[in-house]
């Protein structure tokens, strides 16, 4: 059985001590802010309060994903050691990036047809990318085989709930996602927007809800509704956040109320540079392992 190597993207949202611990390396994407250029890598380059800061006080980031020719470095420094490779990439319906690398992947494959680069479409992001990221770890790490992980990958990536609410809709206006007055009301009335990520893996807006307390509860209820054997599930769960930690933090504690046979600690993370770039901050996402996502959502 050939050795390889399990790879991603700076978009799992995970901290650079975790992937390094766990043998994951990463590709970095790109961001500009203030008109200057950093990698997006896990906050070395700018720690994540500052780059939250400059958010606040007005800078609109510009985000890039890794070149062909990046990817083919990065894939080919593993396939020289003699090992094959699987990549899971950040979502096609958010990013370029997994074309990208399946087009790396097609250049690498004249100079080393004996090697494996199997790349997944996550159709994920932020810490849930990095929960199923985490999890073909674990698969790794138990002793299966290249082609096992990616056909339980390909078979299970669409049970990977990503629910998202946000507090402060100032950057949206910004960015131009909702209008002014969208916005002004939005913010005036305690309005906080309930996403999450549908089968294509596009973020899809789904409910306004007011007031923090109801979203918190709500995006937990989401997880009642939808998470393996519901009240029951005992899988992983993972939290991101965009310089919100308290409130990431009360949904961790709501989460551990509900769901007493959860595997492990709940994870926070903080959302990194190139998914914040959009989100702003006063972002929470939640995220485990459930019923098949659909592009429309039955269950309430």
């Amino acid at each position: 059985m050939s050795k390889f190597i399990l790879t991603c993207t700076s978009t799992v949202d995970m901290t650079l001590e975790y992937l390094e611990k766990r043998d994951i390396p990463f590709i970095s994407f790109h961001y500009e802010i203030d008109n200057e250029e950093y990698l997006d890598d896990l906050g070395q380059s700018m720690p994540f309060e500052e780059f939250y800061k400059k958010i606040d006080e007005g800078s609109m980031p510009l985000t890039s994903l890794p070149s062909i020719g990046e990817y083919i470095v990065f894939f080919e420094k593993f396939l020289k050691e003699g090992k094959d490779i699987l990549h899971i990439s950040l979502s096609s319906g958010l990013s370029g990036s997994h074309n990208a690398a399946c087009l790396a992947k097609d250049e690498l494959f004249d100079t080393y047809p004996e090697r494996k680069i199997m790349v997944v479409d996550s159709l994920g992001a932020s810490s849930g990318y990095g929960l199923l990221t985490d999890l073909a770890a674990d698969m790794r790490d138990e002793g299966k085989d290249i082609e096992q992980i990616y056909d339980w990958l390909e078979e299970n990536k669409l049970n990977m709930h990503h629910w998202f609410f946000s507090t402060d809709l100032t950057h949206y206006k910004r960015g131009g996602r909702i209008s002014s007055t969208s916005s002004f009301v939005g913010n005036l009335l305690n309005i906080n927007p309930l996403l999450n990520m549908n089968s294509s893996g596009e973020l899809i807006p789904r409910e306004k809800i007011r007031g923090k307390k109801k979203v918190i509860s709500e995006i937990v209820h989401k997880m009642e509704v939808h998470a393996q054997n519901n009240l029951n599930y005992s899988g992983k769960c993972f939290i991101s956040h965009s310089a919100c930690y308290d409130d990431a933090k009360k949904v961790a504690d709501l989460v551990g109320e509900t769901f007493p046979n959860l595997n492990g600690k709940i994870m926070i993370n903080s959302v990194g540079t190139v998914i914040g770039s959009h989100t702003g901050p006063g972002t929470v996402a939640l995220f485990f392992l459930g019923d098949k996502r659909e592009n429309d959502l039955v269950k309430k």
